[in-house]
């Protein structure tokens, strides 16, 4: 198994460069924010192991609601994130990047301050990488490579079944020997490749093991010293008690401030949406004001980036089943977050399938950001507020100049369907009951 990693690369802009910068990822694209993924600068289809990546721009807006509550408003660049998903390590990716697409690469990031267009572009890029917080993968360990096999393993097989497959007299199990031998002819005719997984790397394995054992180790040494303190306990109980009041107190004093956003940002938006069935998604906010707020935001990252490590990552991220990845970062040291995800549908159907699937995840993490829609004991509440959290996540979110995706029209649906029939094709042996479901996905 191949693991996927997450990288991102922030830079602030040179003042004075904004226009031109704006130009020149403009020139990347087909469409609105859709990239020519053979484009002349970053020629995104010729790395094989790059699910997605986009450039933004990271204008934060919302940063002057602070002064309305007569909080003081930071003072932060314009930055330039450079963020994607891919296959095996993340510098891997970025060494690669540097080594096909350098030149373009150098174009771009020319109009950031301190940039050595003569200098090591690679250990540029790793020195303004940030490291995510909380990262989701729909499906550990789906390549690229297998994305694109299983596709082409559907279409080949789809081209050979009849329209009446599901019919109670055909004989599934002889179609399906057909179909398979099918295969095998194109396969060795070279017409069709099925490679098989890698093995999965021994240094992640034993990371992603320590990883998931950390807490439980964690909360052993505190019980035995609990047995051994019980003083310790009362101490325990006493602190939980006033972090909970400590909660309670900012929920119902914290500013709700979620107005209508603008109509013109809006429909900027919307012009770089749906040109695919899968769209991308980027926002940006300031975490609210004091150091109760911030450790609280670090905490819930760390059990999000937990559960997606260790629970989700099997198809779905709670009951969420249309985000393909999705990430959470610090900027500023820690005073705002940004989230960036890829997913499938509209906006309006990403936005519902949040509220009547995962309400409570979103208030979660989200309530901490500055603004939010009042939340009662952190779960409640918040995003349940249909109209006021459709506008604050609008208000916060972000244009993205250039997105790529490495497999334009497919869905996890798809993918899905795909993987079952590549699983169904490997079997040696089936029922006649699965020959037939087998051939029905088809």
């Amino acid at each position: 198994m191949t693991p996927q990693s997450h990288f991102m690369v922030v830079a602030a802009v040179a003042s004075g460069r904004e226009a031109g910068l704006r130009k020149l990822l403009d020139s990347l694209n087909l469409k609105p924010g859709m990239v020519d993924p053979d484009n002349a600068l970053v020629p995104f289809g010729r790395f094989d192991r790059l699910h997605y990546a986009r450039f933004a721009l990271l204008t934060d807006t919302t940063l002057g609601d602070l002064e309305a509550f007569e909080l003081p408003r930071p003072r932060v660049p314009l930055y330039l994130s450079f963020l994607g998903e891919c296959d095996g390590p993340a510098n891997d990716q970025l060494a690669e990047f540097a080594q096909v697409a350098g030149d373009g690469l150098r174009s771009i990031f020319a109009h950031c301050e301190g940039f050595d267009v003569d200098g090591n572009l690679f250990a540029w890029l790793k020195a303004r990488s940030l490291p995510v917080a909380a990262g989701y993968v729909n499906r550990i360990g789906r390549t690229v490579r297998q994305v694109r096999e299983d596709s082409a393993l559907q279409r080949a097989l789809a081209s050979q079944v009849p329209r009446d497959i599901a019919t109670e007299a055909e004989d599934p199990q002889a179609l399906r020997h057909r179909l398979l031998a099918f295969v095998q002819a194109e396969q060795l005719e070279g017409r069709l490749l099925l490679t098989s997984p890698e093995r999965t790397p021994t240094g992640w394995w034993l990371r992603n093991l320590l990883h998931a054992v950390a807490p439980f180790a964690v909360l052993l040494v505190a019980l035995l010293l609990v047995y051994r303190q019980p003083l310790l306990l009362l101490l325990l109980v006493l602190l939980a008690a006033c972090l909970v009041w400590q909660l309670r107190r900012r929920e119902k004093s914290d500013p709700e401030f979620c107005p209508r956003p603008d109509r013109e940002a809006v429909q900027e938006m919307q012009r770089l949406e749906d040109h695919d069935l899968t769209n991308s998604f980027t926002a940006l906010g300031p975490v609210k004001p004091g150091l109760f707020r911030r450790w609280l935001t670090q905490l819930i990252l760390y059990a999000i980036d937990y559960a997606c490590r260790h629970v989700f990552g099997r198809g779905h991220l709670a009951r969420v089943q249309t985000i393909h990845f999705a990430r959470w970062v610090f900027l500023d040291g820690k005073t705002r977050v940004l989230f960036a995800s890829n997913y499938d549908g509209s906006h309006e159907s990403y936005m519902d399938d949040f509220i009547n699937k995962a309400a409570w995840g979103l208030n979660l993490i989200f309530s901490n950001g500055f603004g939010w829609p009042r939340t009662d004991w952190l779960l409640k509440g918040g995003a349940r507020h249909e109209l006021r959290f459709k506008y604050y996540q609008r208000r916060h979110q972000l244009p993205t100049q250039v997105w790529y995706k490495a497999y334009p029209g497919l869905t996890l649906t798809d993918l899905e369907r795909n993987r079952r029939i590549r699983e169904g094709f490997e079997m040696h042996q089936v029922t006649d009951a699965q020959a037939l479901e087998w051939l029905r996905l088809l």
